[in-house]
């Protein structure tokens, strides 16, 4: 941030000030994001029995409208600048201040993103990406500062800052979108699939159907939970059993510490002909079809059979 600012003060270029003017930004919710890391690593207690994990999501919130905001000004600012322009000096000194600074974002940027992933942080996901952006406008910026000291058309300095504020409040758009639907519980459609796929590639014959199945995310904690359709006739210990086979499958294959909650329904004969059990000693109707289970048939609330009718 200060590179940037040293860059604008000896080039008085308002382009370079639109990329000054977001680092500002970078420095706040990065500040922001730092503390939200630390409060979503706290144990769970009385009042959080979930743990502090959605302030993760917050912090992405607060993150992208900082963004968006920061976007806005510098677009008044380019507009007004577009028809008040003013003197620009010494271009190359600034251009590789700009070009030098857009490099250390990237790679702090890149590694925060790598980092969000392996710990499973939306707010490193969030940060990174953020510094990333600035990365690409930095390089944008770059091409349009050395644009502007080959031709000496130095309007283009104006018209180059307007893209780069369309492009920042795009960016903080899709942050704040994003923690928005993790703040109300959005579905993770790519999550959902990687449950679907994990129980359909380890399914036992006693697992009759799965159906009413959830996950939320809270931070770094993932929580699942489903109905699972069971023999009747298994008694409390057997379900019991099942049930921790499941809750240790999940956990198994996803990275995410998981917590299930699961509920056992038992079988009804119109269960029968898609039941999987063999030698059941109730079966009233013969297996006639298989169900396979996917992202659409396991999050309504009610039986396959249901659905078949």
């Amino acid at each position: 941030m200060a590179a940037k600012f040293v860059a604008y003060f000896i080039t008085s270029s308002n382009a370079i000030l639109t990329d000054a003017a977001e680092s500002i930004v970078n420095v706040l919710a990065s500040s922001f994001a730092f503390y939200s890391i630390y409060l979503s690593s706290q144990p769970r207690d009385e009042n959080h029995p979930y743990g502090h994990g959605k302030v993760e999501f917050f912090s992405m919130f607060v993150e992208g409208i900082l963004i968006m905001v920061a976007g806005l000004l510098i677009l008044v600012k380019s507009v007004y600048n577009l028809f008040t322009p003013q003197q620009i000096s010494k271009l190359a000194d600034g251009t590789i201040i700009i070009a030098a600074a857009g490099v250390i974002n990237y790679v702090l940027g890149h590694y925060l993103v790598v980092q969000s992933r392996k710990l499973n942080s939306v707010t490193l996901y969030a940060d990174g990406k953020h510094l990333k952006t600035d990365a690409y406008s930095s390089a944008g910026l770059v091409t349009g500062l050395l644009l502007i000291y080959s031709t000496g058309i130095y309007y283009l300095d104006s018209v180059l800052s307007i893209g780069l504020g369309i492009y920042i409040i795009y960016s903080g758009y899709r942050l704040v979108r994003r923690s928005v639907g993790a703040l109300m519980d959005e579905s993770d459609t790519k999550l959902l699939q990687r449950v679907v796929d994990i129980l359909n590639r380890n399914r036992k014959d006693s697992w009759i159907d799965v159906h009413n199945l959830r996950t939320q995310q809270y931070g770094h904690d993932l929580h699942v939970d489903c109905h699972v359709t069971l023999p009747y006739y298994f008694d409390l210990g057997r379900v019991h059993d099942e049930i921790s086979q499941i809750d240790a499958l999940i956990n198994s294959k996803i990275e995410e510490k998981t917590e299930l909650f699961i509920h056992a329904d038992p079988c009804l004969p119109q269960c029968c002909h898609y039941c999987r059990m063999k030698n059941c000693p109730v079966r009233s109707e013969e297996k006639t079809t298989d169900i396979t289970w996917t992202p659409v048939n396991v999050t309504r609330n009610f039986k396959h059979f249901e659905n078949d009718v």
